[in-house]
C-alpha cells in the first residue's frame, strides 16, 4: 500500500532501529488476501524467523497476510499485511468504533502497553483489493505507543506501534487487523529485531491460494522455495523509504515503442495488487494487448474489456532491470495476470491490471507472485528467483 500523506494532529516521533550479519532465517508465512546503512555489526545474532501467510482477495491471488503472533503482556495475536510500500507497525484497537470485522487489540489488557498521547491521520493511494487509484479514499487515523511485540518466539519490548482509532469503510474487506511497514528503512518489530541482532533482510514467497505455503521469512532466505540463481539490482539512490530499482524498458508481447522503451523508477509494493503506470505508459502497454481494452469511466484510472475475451489475449509484460554485475534481466508479467475480475457495477466487463494515475509507476502482488524475491536493507538491494508458481 502506498502511503501518500500524513496529517498531523498531535506530535509524534517514529524510532529507527541498527543491524546485524547472516544467521538461520526465521520464517513468517503469508496468505491470500535497513537498518541504517554504515551501522557496526557487532552484537550476538538472532536466528531468522518464518512466518507463514494467507492468500486473500476474492479469489484474485494478488494478498497476503500473516500473523505476528503476539502483542502486549498478556500477548494477544495480530495478523497484518506486510506492507514493502509503508513503514510503520499499525493495527485495529479496541478504540476503533469503525473496524467492525478485523480483531482488535485490547490496549487496557497489555501491562506493558504505554500510550504516546499522539495522533495522526494517514491516506493511501494503493491498497486493499484491485480498487481504483483515482478517487480511492482509504485514511486510518492512528495513535501512538509502544508495547511488547513477539514473532516467532523473538520478543521484542517497548516496539513504537499506532493503534487505529477510526478507519474508512475501505478497510471493512480486510480480514487482518494492520500493516506492517517493511519499506527499506525499517521501523516498528523488524526495526527493533535488527536493533537486537536479527541480520538486516527479508524474503518473500508469495503464491496462489490453489498452491499455497506462501511465507514471509524475517532475517533470511529460505532456498527451499526456488531452484534458480538469485539475481540482484541495486537500488536507486534517491530511493529513501521506498524499495525501487531503475528499469531501462518495458516490452509487451515482445514489442516495445518510444513511451515504454525509456528508462523509469519501478516502485516495488508487495501491499499493492495492481499495476500502477501514468496514463500514457499504461495506454502504450494496452496498445499491444487490445484495441477492446478501453477506459472505464464509472471508476476514474481503470480499464476494462469484455470478459469473455480475456481469455483470447496475450498479455506477457516484461519489465527489463540490470544486475549489479551490469547484465540485463527482465521481471515478467504473465497473461494470467490480465483479468482482476468482473466491475462491481458491470459484472459483463472485466477490469484489466494495469491502473492509470499520473506520478506513480508500482508493481506489487501480480509480479511478485511470481518470483521468489530478497529485500536486502543491509545491502540496499533487491533480489529475484522464479519460484516456479
Amino acid at each position: 500500500m502506498l502511503r501518500t500523506l500524513s496529517f498531523v494532529i498531535l506530535n509524534f516521533s517514529l524510532s529507527v532501529f541498527a543491524t546485524e550479519g547472516p544467521a538461520v532465517p526465521h520464517k513468517i508465512l503469508l496468505s491470500s488476501r535497513v537498518a541504517p546503512i554504515g551501522k557496526s555489526l557487532k552484537r550476538r545474532q538472532l536466528s531468522p524467523a518464518n512466518v507463514p501467510l494467507s492468500d486473500f482477495f476474492l479469489g484474485t491471488d494478488l494478498q497476503w497476510f500473516g500473523n505476528i503472533s503476539e502483542v502486549g503482556t498478556p500477548p494477544q495475536n495480530v495478523t497484518i499485511a506486510f506492507d514493502t510500500g509503508s513503514s510503520t507497525l499499525e493495527f485495529a484497537s479496541t478504540l476503533c468504533s469503525t473496524c467492525t470485522n478485523q480483531p482488535r487489540f485490547n490496549s487496557s489488557a497489555s501491562s506493558t502497553f504505554v500510550d504516546g498521547g499522539s495522533e495522526i491521520t494517514i491516506a493511501f493511494a494503493t491498497g486493499v483489493g484491485v480498487t481504483p487509484v483515482i478517487g480511492y479514499n482509504t485514511e486510518l487515523t492512528l495513535r501512538n505507543a509502544t508495547d511488547t511485540v513477539t514473532v516467532g518466539g523473538l520478543a521484542s519490548p517497548d516496539v513504537p506501534l499506532y493503534l487505529i482509532t477510526n478507519q474508512t469503510a475501505d478497510f471493512d474487506i480486510d480480514p487482518f487487523s494492520g500493516i506492517q511497514g517493511m519499506s527499506a528503512q525499517p521501523e516498528g518489530f523488524f526495526a527493533a529485531l535488527i536493533d537486537s541482532g536479527l541480520p538486516p533482510l527479508f524474503s518473500m514467497y508469495f503464491t496462489p491460494l490453489a498452491v499455497g505455503n506462501a511465507e514471509l521469512t524475517i532475517g533470511g532466505i529460505d532456498e527451499s522455495k526456488f531452484t534458480s540463481e538469485l539475481t540482484y539490482a541495486s537500488q536507486t539512490e534517491d530511493a529513501g523509504d521506498n524499495w525501487q530499482l531503475c528499469s531501462p524498458g518495458i516490452s509487451v508481447n515482445g514489442k516495445t515503442n518510444s513511451v515504454l522503451d525509456v528508462p523509469r523508477t519501478i516502485v516495488f509494493d508487495s501491499g499493492t495488487s495492481n499495476v500502477v503506470f501514468p496514463t500514457a505508459t499504461a495506454e502504450a502497454i494496452y496498445s499491444f494487448i487490445s484495441p477492446h481494452i478501453t477506459p472505464n469511466p464509472a471508476e476514474n484510472g481503470t480499464y476494462g474489456i469484455a470478459c469473455d475475451l480475456i481469455p483470447t489475449l496475450p498479455a506477457i509484460i516484461d519489465i527489463a532491470f540490470t544486475s549489479q554485475d551490469g547484465t540485463p534481466f527482465n521481471l515478467t508479467i504473465p497473461s494470467s495476470e490480465l483479468s482482476v475480475g468482473p466491475f462491481a457495477d458491470n459484472t459483463s466487463l472485466c477490469q484489466t491490471l494495469v491502473n492509470s494515475f499520473e506520478n506513480y509507476t508500482i508493481v506489487g502482488g501480480s509480479l511478485l507472485k511470481h518470483y521468489y524475491s530478497v529485500w536486502d536493507v543491509g545491502n540496499q538491494r533487491m533480489g529475484f528467483a522464479s519460484n516456479g508458481v
